[in-house]
């Protein structure tokens, strides 16, 4: 059994903003990096990642820091997106009517034999193929608009 981790989770690793999030990402990581070849991801992933935690956190890392660990992210289990990948994610993304991106790491996700998709972007406990989507921040408390 494989997990499969999108960008946002592995972000949360290094979100000084949001403890919980972050608490909860090391602790599903943790778990599933700690299992031989359990943790999966793409190199769609470590893409967006690199760009996300070097620009889009309120503390980014610096380059060097953000390499570092894709090179460390780089050692588990990754899916190459090639030509068939991209044709298989638009195809998907036409009949399933959800956005490109996610279709490409459901893409990688199946590739690469995972049962689950560790991601907040989708819906929480959709089937895809025998892949489950879960949100791992679920059971974080909602604030209520004032």
């Amino acid at each position: 059994m494989r997990v499969f981790f999108d960008t946002n989770v592995l972000v949360y690793l290094f979100d000084a903003d949001n403890e919980t999030k972050k608490a909860m990402a090391c602790s599903r990581f943790e778990a599933e990096a700690s299992s031989a070849g359990r943790a999966l991801m793409s190199t769609q992933v470590l893409q967006e990642f690199y760009v996300s935690v070097t620009r889009k956190l309120s503390v980014p890392l610096a380059p060097e820091t953000a390499e570092a660990i894709v090179r460390d992210f780089s050692l588990l289990p990754i899916v190459a997106i090639d030509t068939e990948k991209i044709l298989a994610a638009i195809h998907r993304s036409r009949m399933l009517r959800l956005s490109f991106w996610d279709t490409l790491i459901i893409e990688a996700a199946l590739v690469g034999g995972a049962d689950r998709l560790l991601t907040e972007d989708m819906q929480h406990g959709q089937m895809i193929e025998g892949l489950q989507i879960e949100n791992p921040f679920l059971s974080i408390p909602q604030k209520l608009p004032t």
